[in-house]
């Protein structure tokens, strides 16, 4: 038996204690992701648990219990095992078997974390957020943009544990890589951490790239020569997709360098140059977002000041025929009253001289706003 499907034995290791109620552990499973070829297809939340030793993935066919007392043993290698979405009664077990703490358990089931990295004693506690472009062959006021998940990482001297939460950023690609590498895979579990910073980091590039050709193509609407009845909704709702994006890239600076700068016993100085890679990679995330953040200001502004002027437009050409319109009005008004005695009431050419009058007024008026611009 596969030591991933022997893990289910695990999960039955230890009680749920105060991890949650229990009234929680009833609740009803997510759908299962099959994005991965290693993915269960009967519920379980294992994805893969493999043992490396010296960079090589060792054979499947031991329990997770006997290869973890085997790595302990012999002093080297790591246990890397990867979940999606676990609840609280299948982590218990592994919680106990590699002695987590029950703070960081319970956000690893939970999720809806902000990035950052904790220690508890040996163990490493990090939380990525993860982001993902969503392709739409139009931006409209409703368009989703950026769709979030989250990576929690569990790092100790021989084991990594990995919690995915979200229908997107699967490490399966990412474990292939790693295991492409030997030479960087055998610097042990730090070496599987800085590969998921850097994956996660490389993908807000990605994303930030997508997004700026939606920002161009805003940018393009508005000042296009019918900008002004462009649609403001897709620049609010750009800004709140940019929220989103933000709030997975500006928390993870600290934690990141941290892990680039501090000592830490997990993370080796040979690691930790890696991470300042990492750092200078996020860095450059931050500054595109918040560059986009102040030219989707300036754009919203410009649209705004379009629509004014646009708005200044209309009333000057209402003004205009108004003023046009008020010479017929007001003479025919004079010439509508009922008195007796009016100045060529009974003349013959009265009336064409009349209409002759309010023409030429009116022509000289349209004449007068048509040089100045208003019509």
């Amino acid at each position: 038996m596969s030591m991933a499907g022997n893990l289910r034995k695990v999960t039955h290791l230890g009680k749920v204690g105060n991890l949650r109620k229990v009234a929680r552990l009833t609740r009803r499973r997510p759908r299962v992701d099959l994005s991965h070829p290693a993915r269960s297809p009967l519920g379980s939340s294992v994805v893969n648990c493999v043992t490396y030793r010296d960079g090589v993935r060792e054979p499947a066919g031991s329990d997770l219990v006997d290869a973890v007392k085997r790595v302990r043993k012999n002093g080297d290698g790591f246990v890397w095992l990867g979940l999606h979405e676990p609840t609280d009664q299948e982590f218990a077990g592994i919680a106990e078997l590699f002695d987590l703490h029950p703070l960081a358990v319970e956000d690893a089931v939970e999720a809806h974390q902000r990035p950052k990295l904790e220690r508890y004693g040996e163990t490493l506690f990090a939380v990525f957020k993860t982001v993902c472009y969503v392709e739409h062959e139009k931006l409209t006021a409703t368009s989703e943009v950026v769709n979030t998940g989250e990576i929690m990482v569990f790092t100790g001297e021989d084991f990594v544990i990995t919690v995915r939460h979200g229908m997107h950023g699967s490490l399966g690609p990412l474990r292939e890589e790693l295991e492409s590498d030997r030479e960087q895979l055998s610097k042990g579990p730090a070496a599987v951490l800085h590969a998921i910073a850097d994956h996660v980091v490389d993908d807000y590039l990605h994303v930030t790239d997508a997004v700026q050709a939606d920002i161009d193509q805003v940018e393009m609407d508005v000042f296009a020569e019918n900008g002004a009845r462009a649609d403001p909704g897709r620049i609010y709702q750009l800004k709140r997709e940019l929220l989103e994006l933000k709030r997975a890239v500006v928390p993870l600076g600290r934690p990141v360098e941290e892990l680039a700068t501090r000592p830490i016993r997990v993370v080796g100085p040979e690691i930790q140059t890696y991470f300042r890679d990492v750092f200078d990679h996020l860095m450059r995330a931050k500054d595109q977002i918040a560059a986009f953040d102040e030219l989707l200001n300036s754009i919203l502004q410009a649209h705004l000041a379009q629509v004014t002027v646009a708005q200044n437009e209309d009333m000057r050409k209402i003004t205009a025929w108004a003023a046009v319109i008020a010479v017929p009005t007001m003479v025919c008004g004079v010439y509508g009253m009922n008195f007796t005695y009016m100045p060529e009431l009974h003349w013959t050419f009265g009336y064409p001289l009349v209409l002759g009058v309010i023409s030429i007024a009116c022509l000289a008026l349209y004449r007068g706003f048509r040089r100045n611009g208003w019509l």
